[in-house]
């Protein structure tokens, strides 16, 4: 679930709660979220993760420009996943914007608001089913 979980670097799931940084790994070209207490180990976000930011987020290219978006709060997820070799991984904002994790500059602090709901693996819906031993309807005759 990180598109930065490089072999080279250490890493582990988000908690409810904690503060993450985005930073560039080192011995990599590639930014990610990284724990506040220790920035060697990428913190891996599920899809549906909400997140706030403790200011307007801020993107770049690396180069030439940074621009700002006017909104602390987003939600994770993978974008063009059928696309192999690209970065997948994007915070998405209320406005349906999105932004790659790689290009948020380097330095913001996000809290960790809220990881989706996931079902343990074997465990389904549950649907309720009828059974014979339910009560059924009968028509009267009218008249």
């Amino acid at each position: 679930m990180c598109d930065y979980s490089l072999h080279a670097v250490a890493t582990r799931p988000a908690e409810v709660g904690e503060t993450i940084v985005t930073t560039t790994f080192r011995g990599t070209s590639t930014r990610g979220f990284a724990s506040e207490a220790d920035m060697s180990v990428a913190v891996c976000l599920l899809p549906g993760t909400e997140l706030a930011f403790a200011d307007n987020v801020r993107y770049d290219n690396r180069w030439i420009w940074t621009r700002t978006i006017n909104s602390r709060v987003g939600k994770f997820g993978k974008i063009d996943p059928h696309i192999p070799d690209r970065h997948h991984d994007a915070i998405e904002f209320p406005d349906g914007k999105y932004v790659l994790v790689t290009q948020l500059v380097e330095g913001q602090r996000a809290t960790v608001l809220q990881l989706p709901v996931t079902q343990p693996l074997g465990e389904r819906e549950h649907k309720p089913q009828i059974t014979a031993d339910r009560p059924t309807i009968t028509r009267l005759p009218i008249g």
